[in-house]
């Protein structure tokens, strides 16, 4: 297995969920090298950076990055490949998506107003509502659903579609925001088709579910290798989620390592798809 390789990283993603020590005898079985040391830590993370802007990832993992409200993964959320407009548009008005935070946040140099994604003119003719209501397009629909901006913006959607209920393309282009409110993302819909459409936009219940279910699991455990760094607050869901079926199936059975090192790069089930198959087969 080559030290740079996303299958590498994805299973010392794994590796880290069991013991210290078993983990190092499964390293040296499936040749997997160790992690590197601090001396190449700031090299490391910057290639990280960069690989990581290319990699496409649901929309969701995205705002899992937005929430540490941290200026410098705010500028690698803006260079991302999966990256819309109402993304952008937050990180240079310096919106906060943390739980508990409190705008405006520092902007990077660089990411300056005047990179805002331009302004629609129903939002200056209408306001924010009413360029809702005004959107006769899903186009249309989305690109004023862009100027929804922090919790107070939420928040008069919320009561807006409450007491007159927002048309269809503003609904659906609201519900594809993965920082919709699930309160109101609820009172817009509970269909089945509307539910599945939510989740084909990318929008996912939390890195559990990310981690469980999506797939194809190289992509997903290579992804969540990166947690530490660019979503720390949240990756420990995944690693809770992944960590029984890991200790259950896998434990310190070299045989079973091996086996998961082979199938991962072509492997199209979800994780805990891979982790019962390795073990099967061994």
């Amino acid at each position: 297995m080559r030290e740079n390789s996303t299958s590498g990283a994805a299973v010392d993603f794994l590796l880290g969920l069991i013991d210290g020590g078993d983990a190092e005898r499964v390293r040296r079985r499936i040749g997997l090298p160790e992690p590197e040391d601090d001396r190449s830590a700031e090299a490391r993370r910057n290639v990280l950076m960069w690989s990581w802007t290319r990699t496409p990832v649901p929309a969701s993992v995205l705002l899992w990055v937005l929430e540490e409200d941290d200026p410098e993964l705010n500028l690698s959320v803006w260079r991302h490949v999966s990256a819309d407009n109402a993304m952008r548009r937050a990180i240079v008005r310096g919106v906060p998506f943390g739980p508990a935070g409190e705008g405006p946040l520092t902007v990077v140099g660089g990411l300056g107003r005047e990179l805002e994604p331009p302004v629609p003119e129903d939002f200056t003719r209408f306001g924010l509502v009413g360029a809702l209501r005004e959107g006769t397009s899903m186009q249309a629909a989305r690109t004023a659903a862009s100027m929804v901006l922090g919790r107070s913006d939420w928040q008069a959607v919320t009561e807006a579609d409450r007491d007159r209920p927002l048309p269809g393309y503003a609904r659906w282009a609201l519900a594809i925001r993965p920082d919709c409110p699930p309160a109101l993302r609820a009172q817009f819909g509970t269909h089945r088709k509307f539910t599945h459409r939510v989740e084909q936009a990318g929008v996912l219940d939390g890195p559990a579910d990310y981690a469980i279910s999506w797939s194809p699991a190289s992509h997903v455990l290579n992804v969540l290798s990166t947690g530490q760094l660019l979503f720390p607050t949240r990756v420990g869901e995944a690693e809770d989620a992944l960590r029984p079926l890991v200790r259950d199936h896998l434990a310190d059975r070299e045989d079973a390592w091996a086996v998961l090192a082979q199938l991962i790069d072509t492997f199209q089930g979800n994780a805990a798809e891979l982790v019962v198959t390795a073990a099967a087969i061994a």
